[in-house]
């Protein structure tokens, strides 16, 4: 399951790593995509806290959506204007690379 996004983001020339995000309360930041590296960052926070199915999950949907922010980035894929809908974009487009039709 992870090694389908994980190819893409190889692909892509997106490293991949495990981070400490920070404690945010009732909404916990999952991973974030880092232009600069371009890096995706993978809150080991939560992944450490699920079990081994539920982390390869969890692996595989973050880093397809963060590569979505990392298509919208190089142009790839249209930036939505609306936050709502750039994130429901990504996720869309995490559980398709994950879970294909």
């Amino acid at each position: 399951m992870t090694h389908v996004p994980l190819q893409h983001a190889h692909a892509y020339g997106v490293a991949v790593e495990f981070s400490d995000l920070g404690k945010w309360e009732r909404d916990e930041l999952r991973s974030e995509y880092d232009p600069h590296g371009p890096t995706i960052r993978i809150n080991a926070r939560v992944a450490d806290a699920l079990s081994l199915d539920a982390r390869e999950r969890f692996v595989a949907l973050a880093i397809g959506h963060e590569l979505y922010h990392h298509r919208e980035r190089i142009g790839e894929v249209a930036r939505h204007p609306d936050r709502a809908t750039r994130e429901a974009a990504a996720d869309a487009f995490a559980s398709e690379l994950v879970e294909p039709a």
